[in-house]
């Protein structure tokens, strides 16, 4: 069995990605592992020289700025990446630049690649996902958050990314997963304040035309950590290869979480209540076909 790792980057530095952190904590179970480096303003091609691994392919890209419809432009970055895996790969597992896989879960991954290797009804795994927002030491628990999502998958070019790149389609039709019992850690909203406030700006320009940026999110707009809807302490442990990020956080949460859970509509509320009692999220928008 051979397994491509495979990502796309670009101003890591700029916007303060993790994607060291994403490509290391997967590459002990990667045979090779294709990097999109985009056309940056910064020093992330040397930060991915830096890892220095012999399993790393680095493919040169350049971003088309002018695809500002739904984020297309990082779907088009992800398809150039995985088009470099090597042919004789039998599966491609996506990471971007701000998400991380605990070291903990690389067993049962590996097995579980192994043991649907010839089951050719599975065509990709399926993931759970934590989101930290904040903070390392709180993750988004609420409809607001997406709870799965494709990152192994078949290395058949019939794949392509869809829409902005968050999960993937064979041919325009939706891929049968199975779900596996390994999450996806999600950092990109654990900034300070005012790196959120750059985030936002800089995310949506892929999004969104001049006017629309200069209308919602002006120059002068101030993030204030409340659309998260509910946050849940975590009281686990973070991936090793986020441990001297962690340890250089210089700022704290300032937000009152009973102040927060009080904003979501009535409606919201309920939608959420049931969720929590049955584990079933009515109206949940699932870009796959669960096995």
């Amino acid at each position: 069995m051979k397994v491509a790792g495979f990502t796309f980057i670009r101003n890591a530095v700029k916007n303060d990605y993790p994607i060291v952190e994403a490509i290391t904590s997967i590459l002990p179970i990667c045979d090779e592992f294709v990097v999109a480096l985009g056309n940056s303003e910064d020093e992330t091609a040397q930060l991915i020289q830096a890892i220095n691994s012999p399993k790393i392919k680095i493919i040169n890209t350049v971003w088309d700025d002018t695809l500002r419809d739904g984020g297309a432009v990082f779907a088009v970055e992800t398809d150039k990446a995985f088009k470099a895996i090597s042919p004789d790969a039998d599966w491609a597992f996506y990471i971007q630049g701000d998400e991380c896989v605990h070291e903990k879960y690389l067993p049962l991954i590996k097995r579980e690649m192994e043991d649907n290797l010839d089951n050719k009804e599975v065509e990709g795994l399926l993931f759970k996902y934590l989101h930290f927002y904040g903070s390392y030491d709180y993750y988004g628990h609420s409809r607001r958050w997406y709870r799965r999502e494709i990152r192994i998958l078949r290395n058949n070019k019939a794949i392509h990314s869809y829409r902005d790149a968050q999960g993937f389609r064979w041919d325009g039709r939706k891929i049968n997963v199975k779900l596996i019992d390994a999450y996806i850690y999600h950092y990109g909203w654990v900034k300070p304040p005012a790196g959120l406030k750059n985030k936002l700006r800089n995310f949506n320009q892929f999004y969104h035309d001049d006017a629309w940026l200069a209308e919602n999110l002006p120059e002068t707009f101030e993030f204030d950590y409340k659309n998260a809807d509910r946050l849940l302490h975590f009281d686990g442990d973070h991936p090793e290869v986020m441990k001297k990020r962690i340890a250089v956080t210089n700022w704290n949460l300032n937000i009152d979480l009973t102040q927060l859970h009080k904003k979501m509509t009535l409606r919201r509320k309920t939608l959420q209540k049931l969720e929590d009692l049955t584990g079933w999220r009515l109206g949940e928008y699932k870009n796959y076909k669960l096995l």
